[in-house]
């Protein structure tokens, strides 16, 4: 039986190019994983093992590996930092016990840090933080620390401070042992020395670690007493409050170094064990019934009660499917069989493994607190509970956001039609914020995913993985459809041809929903004039109806009907005649009920160097674009904006050229708004066009 409390799961997390990826290297090379340490910018990290990811420079699959540290085996998933992938890094904190975010030491906290800290949140991960890239110009510990007070509203509890900075960074001085880690530039990560502090940050030394002490005794009162006495405590004390503190997020241990000139990383590393939680010290995840209410019962992580794991991932390489899995409680031995609760079928384990990065080692069991890989399982996808077959249970599913844009992909040859559906379907098993569909008017196949470069990487893995060819349509909007005014109608369905006939007549009202509310319906109907039977094919034609909008084909969304009277036919009234009735209704009432155009506004985040600030501004004004603020970093000025999405294509493009390169941004869905008169004429004028380009 592993002893659990030596396991930490933990996720590393950041904006673009803040280091990540890099950091893991480093963990990897200092716990013996690796012995040739891998570059991201000479595309041969480890754990970027696309062929699309070694290309760019980023992370676009989290990736999972475990090491060994002091005697602690870390399970580590290295996430992406780009906005297009935020589903990565949300379903990987879902299964993650404790994370290390990664700040850059010039850049702060930037665009995506900030989404993947509320994420984390979400999740009440206990997270370190680690201040990356002290080496670089323009770098300052102080600044970073002051902005994860401001902007993400946390609290750093400092542990280390910097030597030098800039090209003079040279190591840190821990607080606690009030000992100077000096590395010496052989880039050699374990040729340090560890030395007194330097004479010159005494009294900083001094203000920080009083603060730290101040700030960990909250957490222990008979301690706090202790020490406002005058007494001195041990080192352990202060860490037990440290650790306490940490997975109650109350505060955030925060530490600094260059992962790249490879100083400072081993104190992270001893955080990871010190302070991060072992899987028994996490609030245990909730089980819940077929309909997803909470059934009061908890996967309690402990290798003797029945199985319960969660699948967070779905990988096709080439091997066969891999499903990456949380194991939350039990033991799952190879050749078991398991019961997948979301499809109600059993699945044979064959081959368990344990990943490091894209390469495995086989394994004959797994236990509570492991992250596995099974391969070969037919049905089970992102999301799904695996369970004891004798005694099933359904952890909390997790909540993927809907596609915000999409594109039609045609292949060049028919022949590889077959090939790329059976590519696209692998595909959307793997990521379940990408869809693919079929225009059935005009046969085309659309792709649907968060964002540009989120489809742009998906027409390269088809290309290049799948080896199919395929042409770009134009990226399209989805936009959806409302109305705004109240209407009362009625709707008699009369069909007489031999034989019983049809009938059915409803008196309804459409009224326009709350934003957000989709679709609701009531009845009011007294007296029995449309029998209480009949109300749900009322209710399923109003609802198979609004998926197809009046103006321009567009779901109708955020509408409430009411069924307020009508009347039946004893023999003639059926469930079919009334929803007949509601669908003909439908077609009837919304055109009267002012309908309108929805657009998808999105939530912009922009980083720009001071003295380009005024053409990005314009740039957003002229693009429809709504300032919501303005805030100075210490490289250059944020600008937060309401966007509507379909002015933002190519705009990496355009930011680039405005601001010598040096600029960067993020978005992300926020609402959906009305769209003005002139750009909706000309959206539903785009789909007729196509409709009519289609039917010929």
């Amino acid at each position: 039986m592993k002893d659990l409390t030596r396991y930490r799961n933990i996720g590393i997390f950041a904006h673009v190019d803040a280091g990540k990826t890099t950091t893991t290297e480093r963990i990897l090379k200092l716990t013996g994983k690796t012995h040739k340490i891998g570059e991201v910018h000479e595309g041969e990290a480890t754990t970027d093992f696309m062929d699309q990811e070694k290309e760019r420079g980023i992370t676009i699959q989290s990736a999972a590996t475990s090491c060994f540290w002091k005697d602690h085996q870390l399970n580590i998933i290295d996430t992406p930092g780009h906005v297009d992938f935020t589903i990565e890094v949300y379903r990987s904190l879902k299964v993650l016990d404790g994370g290390i975010g990664v700040f850059c030491g010039s850049g702060g906290v930037e665009p995506q840090s900030e989404t993947n800290w509320r994420y984390a949140n979400d999740s009440k991960v206990a997270r370190i933080i680690y201040v990356n890239k002290l080496d670089r110009t323009g770098a300052d510990f102080y600044s970073v620390v002051k902005q994860v007070e401001d902007i993400l509203a946390a609290k750093p509890l400092v542990m280390v401070l910097p030597i030098g900075i800039e090209n003079d960074f040279v190591g840190v001085v821990d607080l606690l042992t009030q000992k100077a880690w000096v590395w010496d530039d052989s880039g050699d990560p374990d040729k340090y020395e560890i030395q007194d502090v330097p004479a010159d940050m005494a009294d900083d030394v001094e203000t920080y670690r009083e603060q730290l002490i101040e700030t960990a005794v909250e957490q222990d009162d008979d301690l706090m007493e202790k020490y406002l006495e005058g007494e001195e405590l041990s080192i352990d004390e202060i860490k037990a409050c440290i650790r306490k503190g940490t997975r109650e997020l109350a505060f955030f241990p925060t530490y600094c170094g260059s992962s790249f000139k490879n100083k400072g990383v081993q104190l992270v590393l001893d955080a990871v064990v010190d302070y991060l939680p072992n899987p028994k010290e996490v609030k245990p995840q909730p089980e819940v019934d077929l309909e997803g209410h909470e059934t009061g019962e908890y996967a309690i992580v402990d290798a003797e009660r029945p199985l319960r794991a969660l699948a967070f991932k779905i990988m096709d390489d080439r091997y066969g499917a891999l499903t990456f899995t949380r194991i939350y409680s039990g033991t799952l031995n190879k050749g078991e069989s398991v019961l997948d609760t979301a499809t109600g079928k059993t699945e044979r384990v064959g081959r368990m493994v344990e990943m490091h990065a894209d390469s495995r080692e086989e394994i004959a069991s797994a236990q509570a607190g492991d992250i596995i890989a099974i391969v070969g399982l037919k049905n089970v996808q992102t999301g799904h509970t695996l369970c004891d077959p004798k005694q099933p249970a359904t952890l909390e599913p997790m909540v993927f956001p809907d596609p915000v844009i999409s594109i039609a992909v045609t292949p060049t040859n028919k022949g590889a039609s077959e090939k790329m559906g059976v590519a696209l379907s692998k595909m959307v098993q793997e990521d379940p914020s990408f869809y693919v569909e079929t225009d059935f008017e005009s046969g085309e196949t659309i792709i649907k995913g968060m964002g540009e470069l989120h489809l742009d990487i998906k027409v390269d893995i088809l290309k290049r993985t799948h080896g199919v060819e395929v042409e770009v349509g134009k990226p399209q909007v989805a936009y959806r459809e409302s109305i705004t005014k109240v209407i009362n109608d009625s709707y008699t369905h009369k069909k007489q041809s031999g034989g019983s006939g049809q009938f059915g007549r409803i008196d309804y009202t459409i009224e326009p929903g709350e934003p957000g509310t989709g679709f609701e319906f009531a009845s009011k109907v007294t007296g029995g004039n449309v029998p209480r039977e009949f109300w749900p094919a009322v209710e399923k034609g109003f609802e198979q109806s609004i998926v197809k909008g009046v103006l321009a084909g567009f779901p109708c969304v955020d509408l409430k009907i009411t069924l307020k009277d009508g009347a039946f036919h004893p023999v003639d009234s059926s469930a079919i005649a009334f929803e007949i009735a509601a669908k003909a209704g439908y077609r009837q009432s919304i055109p009267k009920a002012g309908p309108q155009l929805l657009e998808p506004i999105m939530n912009v985040d922009v980083f720009t160097p001071d003295d380009h600030m005024g053409d990005v501004i314009g740039d957003l004004n002229r693009r429809r674009g709504m300032i919501k603020s303005q805030s100075s970093t210490p490289m250059g000025v944020r600008i937060k904006a309401d966007v509507p999405l379909s002015e933002m294509f190519g705009y990496i493009g355009d930011l680039r050229t405005m601001t010598s390169g040096r600029g960067q941004f993020s978005m992300e869905f926020s609402h959906y708004s009305p769209c003005p008169k002139n750009v909706a004429e000309e959206v539903i004028k785009e789909v007729k066009e196509r409709e009519l380009a289609a039917a010929k």
